[in-house]
């Protein structure tokens, strides 16, 4: 195996052997011209701290996949990360009835840049990294050897550059491995079916990480009218109605999104012409619902990420106090909001008090009964708080 050796700046060695696994592009001594891909040495003083993969297009110049220096980064390498994370899920999550999940989640499963995400026997893999095309190869063997009996591999595009935090995945995908996957895979999901658009769908074509806090609203949902805002495919609707929900009110900008939702319903045997859907503006939706005195007993506000870059933040803060406060106006004494925040660079803290103000402004006390984060497949190394992305929260108006 061929490897570079990467002087780091002086004193940024300890940010390393604790185990954080980005180095960005100006804490090197100097920046190689070497091809994406390549591996590299990480040394102070001329001793080393880390191996990893180059990345010359990103501002994230190395990404750490190992702080030992008798372990070579190759085939053989990526298969053990890949089993190993299977094996973890398998320990952790109910697959009872359940057939999807994640099951590559990039730095949490020391492999950072790589997201892969099952769908009923089909895994749709994501490369966050330029540094990570020379392994394409290697990780879908990987992926083959750890899951024998995988329909397929469906590789999506990957992220060229990182000065925003995601993409939304609209790049149609391509097979790496197996015939075609169907234009919409079906999955169970705690028992409940959902059609998935691997191809073209925002992600990998559906949120896993929700699965849980999906199955909470299924419990929460009983003899309530439900709003469900940015509803995508319907998957906190689907469950809503599943549990009972006395009405069911699905709203999304996106036309396909909302088409595919009542698919999702009439999936599960709920007849979709006995619920609400409507393509449109949540916002928009929201301040008409308000104008004709209409209210909820349960509000769902999962948004798409505010923040998409470290200059939006505070931006991003603001908007969940205003999409929040205006919400509030909408829920009766005694209601549950439940309410979701993707945005990485958005700390807990950011977002629980966003809610807190919109709480004030809109003038409704709230008790916080249900906190949540990410579920197993979607592990946060705690060297690596970067990655604790998911914040949920279900407070009852008091």
């Amino acid at each position: 195996m061929n490897v570079v050796k990467l002087e780091l700046a002086r004193g940024l060695g300890r940010h390393l052997r604790a185990g954080h696994p980005w180095v960005f592009r100006k804490a090197l001594e100097q920046v190689p011209k070497i091809p994406a891909g390549s591996v590299v040495d990480l040394t102070e003083n001329g001793k080393f701290v880390a191996r990893g993969y180059f990345d010359p297009h990103s501002a994230i110049a190395v990404r750490v996949l190992t702080r030992d220096p008798r372990e070579n980064i190759d085939a053989d390498f990526v298969t053990r990360r890949v089993k190993q994370a299977l094996a973890e899920r398998r320990g952790l999550i109910d697959l009872t009835d359940t057939d999807s999940f994640r099951l590559l989640h990039g730095e949490g499963d020391g492999l950072p840049g790589v997201v892969a995400d099952l769908y009923a026997g089909y895994a749709v893999l994501k490369l966050y990294s330029a540094g990570l095309t020379p392994y394409r190869h290697l990780i879908v063997e990987a992926l083959k050897a750890a899951i024998p009996e995988m329909k397929g591999i469906l590789g999506r595009d990957e992220l060229a550059r990182d000065d925003v935090e995601e993409d939304e995945g609209r790049g149609s995908g391509r097979m790496l491995h197996g015939p075609p996957a169907p234009d919409l895979i079906p999955i169970r999901e705690r028992g409940a079916t959902f059609l998935v658009d691997a191809w073209r769908g925002q992600k990998t074509g559906f949120f896993l990480d929700q699965r849980e806090n999906r199955f909470l609203i299924r419990r929460l949902a009983k003899d309530r009218d439900v709003l469900n805002c940015f509803c995508f495919s319907g998957g906190f609707s689907v469950n809503a109605a599943l549990g009972g929900a006395r009405s069911v009110f699905s709203v999304d900008l996106d036309p396909d999104a909302i088409a595919l939702a009542r698919e999702n319903f009439t999936r599960n045997g709920l007849p979709a012409e006995k619920y609400d859907f409507l393509a449109a503006d949540v916002f928009k939706i929201i301040q008409s619902f308000k104008d004709e005195g209409r209210t909820f007993d349960l509000i769902i506000l999962d948004p798409p990420a505010f923040a998409k870059s470290q200059r939006a933040v505070q931006a991003a803060i603001d908007g969940y106090a205003s999409l929040n406060r205006q919400a509030l106006a909408l829920l009766r004494p005694g209601g549950l909001l439940a309410t979701a925040s993707c945005s990485a660079r958005v700390s807990p803290n950011d977002f629980m008090g966003a809610v807190r103000e919109a709480s004030f402004k809109a003038g409704v006390d709230l008790a916080l009964v249900e906190e949540r984060y990410q579920p197993p497949d979607h592990p946060v190394r705690l060297q690596f708080p970067e990655g604790k992305y998911l914040k949920f929260y279900v407070l009852a108006s008091v």
